[in-house]
């Protein structure tokens, strides 16, 4: 996966340029001559340097010719700022901005019915009880996690632009049971609970850990955009093992093999295994960078789709015996900044009394 040779220097080496020769697959691809510009303008950056990078000179090292490593490489140019939320923090997710069109309907129609919203089930702080609940963006609640992405994608498959898929994905080529597949499969969107199910059961079997589902909504969003595809009906499944699959073995240090996933799928088999997850690495032109600041956005917007939704964590009263948890693990943190601080001033002993941290004691009762 980390071949810099096959995604950062050969052109032929995208399932793009194949689609568009072969005329295989749907969904607009571009063309060989115009990714050769993107990568003689991401190694060269100018006219000089496209014809250094055609003489094949080397670098000023001696070891060989230059060969521009994938964060380095600059991105087409219809992979702008704003349409890419699985590369840059700042752009918007997709699925939040999907999910609006429905969150204002509802209020709406409740406005405009005099729906009351019945009994309240969410749960504030007072001052005798402080409620808590056990998901932080280090370390997400697995249930609660798995629901919001799930529920991501259904906002994806419902609020749809068009069906642009690839046949590598479509669930009538390549089946995932033996059971026959209607001829209107690509009819009927999911409901939320069906994606929930089967995505719970692939976390359950393979033994799945949180962090992973936001790492699988990440690349899901990234294969849309760089793929130029739309999740539908007809391809959902493929797509949500395949960004599995990949976020498992990434995020992972022990991760699932491909053969496995076939114990789980009973009637998949790892030829076809394999062939997803080369085409769906080749489609993310093997970006699989997910920086902390990308994955940070990705786990509150999805807090945000659970509170539109009414998908509340499960809050608990903070008891003595998770509140000395907690403070066990802020003085640790506590500790480590408190060495980088010392480290940092030891340039100026003069002004330590100036520069010191002042720090209070928290009271828990």
């Amino acid at each position: 996966m980390g071949n810099t040779v096959t995604c950062c220097v050969s052109p032929d080496a995208s399932p793009k340029l194949s689609r568009a020769r072969g005329g295989g697959g749907g969904g607009a691809a571009p063309g060989p001559d115009r990714w050769a510009d993107a990568y003689q303008a991401a190694a060269g950056g100018g006219g000089s340097g496209s014809a250094e990078a055609e003489s094949g000179d080397s670098d000023p090292g001696g070891g060989g010719p230059h060969l521009q490593h994938i964060s380095d490489r600059e991105f087409p140019d219809d992979l702008a700022l704003e349409s890419n939320p699985s590369d840059h923090p700042r752009a918007s997710t997709i699925f939040l901005s999907k999910s609006q069109t429905d969150v204002r309907e509802k209020r709406k129609s409740n406005h405009i019915n005099h729906v009351s919203p019945g009994q309240l089930t969410k749960k504030y702080s007072s001052c005798s009880t402080i409620f808590i609940d056990d998901s932080t963006v280090s370390q997400p609640n697995l249930r609660s996690t798995i629901k919001c992405v799930t529920l991501a994608i259904f906002y994806h498959i419902k609020n749809r632009d068009s069906d642009r898929s690839l046949d590598i994905f479509d669930e009538k080529s390549h089946p995932l049971t033996r059971e026959e597949v209607p001829d209107d499969y690509y009819k009927h969107d999911p409901d939320h609970k069906h994606i929930y199910r089967f995505v719970r059961t692939l976390f359950s079997a393979a033994q799945l850990t949180a962090e992973c589902a936001i790492v699988t909504l990440v690349y899901l969003e990234r294969l849309l955009t760089y793929a130029e595809i739309d999740i539908c009906p007809s391809n959902w499944k493929r797509i949500v093992l395949g960004a599995i699959l990949l976020a498992s073995k990434v995020w992972d240090d022990q991760a699932v093999w491909n053969v496995d996933y076939c114990q789980i799928l009973k009637d998949i088999t790892v030829e076809d295994m394999n062939e997803m997850e080369r085409h769906f690495l080749e489609l993310l032109q093997f970006n699989i960078n997910v920086p902390a600041s990308v994955y940070a956005k990705y786990y509150f917007d999805l807090r945000s789709l659970a509170d539109d939704n009414n998908l509340s964590f499960l809050l608990e009263p903070l008891s003595k015996e998770r509140a000395q948890k907690l403070e066990a693990i802020s003085r640790l943190c506590e500790d480590k900044y408190k060495d980088l601080s010392k480290a940092a001033m030891r340039r100026s002993f003069s002004a330590d009394n100036l520069v010191g941290i002042r720090r209070s004691n928290a009271i828990l009762s």
